[in-house]
């Protein structure tokens, strides 16, 4: 039903966020980059919120586990969901990472085999059917 994959795939596997940081702090990264710590201001926040979510892994693998997401990437073909559809049932996705609905996916077929979506990371999905599931995500 579907693929699960921890490693990384060039393209698919971040997603550009924008923070914002006070003046002071920017300072102090700008030194430790000049100072040969880091190599770009990039690097440092990435080392940063690695070094974060290693600190609070067990509580993010308990969370995982209690909640039943799914760990990586979970990918749902057309025909995932139409045997879903011939069997009368309805999935409810749940992932920490990236969940990807297949651009063959029509808003019909997602709508009438999708109960609910709730992602934390992101959700690769043509725009129809984001749409389509819209009340649906969470």
């Amino acid at each position: 039903m579907s693929v699960h994959e921890l490693r990384r795939k060039s393209g698919d596997s971040s997603e550009k966020i924008t923070i914002n940081l006070g003046v002071v702090d920017l300072g102090q990264i700008d030194l430790l980059v000049q100072e040969g710590f880091y190599s770009n201001r990039t690097d440092l926040i990435r080392t940063a919120i690695r070094n974060q979510l290693a600190t609070h892994a067990e509580v993010v693998r308990e969370t995982v586990t209690r909640k039943s997401f799914v760990l990586g990437l979970e990918h749902y073909s057309r025909e995932n969901l139409e045997a879903l559809q011939s069997a009368g049932e309805k999935l409810q996705i749940q992932v920490l990472g990236l969940a990807s609905i297949a651009d063959d996916v029509t808003p019909e077929l997602a709508r009438a085999t999708i109960e609910s979506v709730v992602v934390l990371g992101a959700l690769h999905a043509s725009k129809a059917v984001k749409a389509a599931l819209a009340d649906r995500i969470h």
